[in-house]
């Protein structure tokens, strides 16, 4: 009980410290809008009138707490699925491509780690161009992503999967090449005393040590796998997903709507990392990983 409140307690204070924040950013940021307002309806209003006011805007610079959570669980409760309202329907869009995008982007990363560690002319060659291709911002590369498929007639999930993949595959990579690299020299000596072959050093040895590494830089590879889909909507026009949200919500100045996906995704991405963290668990745990 103690630990548990010593795990959430700090948390707590830091959600507490930011709504707070919150709440005093969108009366400042909301009130030059709401004095124009009762000017021109020569309305007379006390402070505390004046600041609810500005926390009920319809259509706010910065939407407050309240309007933002009261959206989001309209659309995401009371909304049935299949609705083109529900957060519900937008957030499946979105991780259909997500999961995708991190599959490719996983095995991808696992493949490429492999190649460096077992061969020293790809850790100097290749390795630079993958630490250089993430210096290219994902909005410059989206766009010509989804015109080069479209041309040759590729649309729909497979582009915006690709997109996810060049976000996710990144930390795969790190993190595997230095799982594998993980093992202390005494063990690898020991590995080639007892006469064991690369493939038996490589499956009994890298992997088992490895795994703890892969799963850590899963968690990091969906994230940006969601990034990537949710980027990946915005130059394609998309109707569905939670970047179409946030581009209707930006065409009609829908602010409370573009934050209540806002919120949406980072759900769905907390939902995604913990299951890969749950995963990595139970796989540690078959592996016999003594419990943390």
């Amino acid at each position: 009980m103690e630990r548990a409140r010593d795990k959430f307690l700090p948390v707590t204070i830091i959600l507490a410290a930011l709504v707070v924040v919150w709440y005093v950013g969108a009366v400042m940021l909301n009130a030059p809008f709401q004095r124009d307002l009762d000017r021109r309806g020569d309305v007379t209003r006390s402070t505390m009138d004046f600041v609810g006011a500005t926390l009920s805007q319809p259509k706010p610079t910065l939407p407050a707490p309240h309007q933002v959570a009261r959206n989001f669980f309209e659309n995401t409760f009371l909304r049935k699925v299949s609705s083109n309202r529900s957060l519900v329907y937008h957030a499946w869009i979105t991780l259909s491509s997500t999961l995708l995008g991190f599959a490719f982007g996983t095995a991808l990363g696992i493949a490429i780690a492999v190649g460096i560690v077992h061969f020293i002319s790809l850790d100097r060659s290749l390795m630079p161009w993958i630490i250089a291709s993430q210096t290219i911002p994902i909005l410059a590369i989206a766009p010509m992503v989804i015109v080069v498929f479209a041309a040759i007639g590729v649309t729909g999930i497979i582009p915006k999967a690709l997109i996810s993949t060049y976000l996710s595959f990144f930390p795969v990579v790190v993190g595997m090449v230095k799982g594998l690299r993980s093992p202390e020299l005494t063990h690898l000596d020991l590995m080639h005393t007892y006469n064991a072959s690369s493939a038996q050093t490589f499956w009994k040895l890298r992997v088992p040590a490895s795994v703890p590494f892969l799963f850590a830089s899963m968690k990091v590879g969906v994230a940006a796998s969601l990034v990537g889909a949710i980027v990946a909507e915005l130059p394609t026009g998309a109707v569905a997903g939670i970047g179409a949200k946030l581009l209707s919500g930006s065409y009609y100045s829908q602010s409370i709507d573009m934050w209540a996906a806002l919120v949406a995704g980072s759900v769905v991405a907390v939902i995604l990392v913990t299951l890969v963290g749950l995963a990595g668990r139970i796989t540690e745990k078959m592996m016999g990983a003594r419990p943390a």
